[in-house]
């Protein structure tokens, strides 16, 4: 997928994997270096919705979703709003350097 991307995309999507690794990490795997590919599944759509204007809200709700209705564990909604809004400020950031 990255070689089609610029190169603006592809950090950020460097950066959802990231984020969502190590302060998202809903079963706690971010100190174990074999599991860094753990959340590598969801990188797509969270970089979907971040590519898309998604707001924090949206994408909170998002890795809610996921952690509930995929992962069938008890929601973490503090750890997604973190996880959202370091996603939307790099998005925004990435944004303001570009332009």
């Amino acid at each position: 997928m990255t070689h089609q991307l610029n190169r603006q995309d592809q950090e950020l999507l460097r950066i959802v994997g990231e984020v969502l690794h190590y302060i998202w990490d809903p079963i706690g795997v971010a100190g174990v270096p074999q599991a860094r590919d753990e959340y590598d599944s969801y990188v797509g759509s969270v970089f979907t919705l971040l590519r898309s204007g998604a707001s924090d809200t949206d994408i909170s709700a998002h890795l809610e979703q996921i952690v509930v209705n995929r992962m069938g564990l008890p929601g973490r909604k503090e750890r997604s709003n973190e996880a959202a809004s370091v996603l939307t400020d790099w998005r925004d950031y990435q944004a303001q350097v570009a332009a």
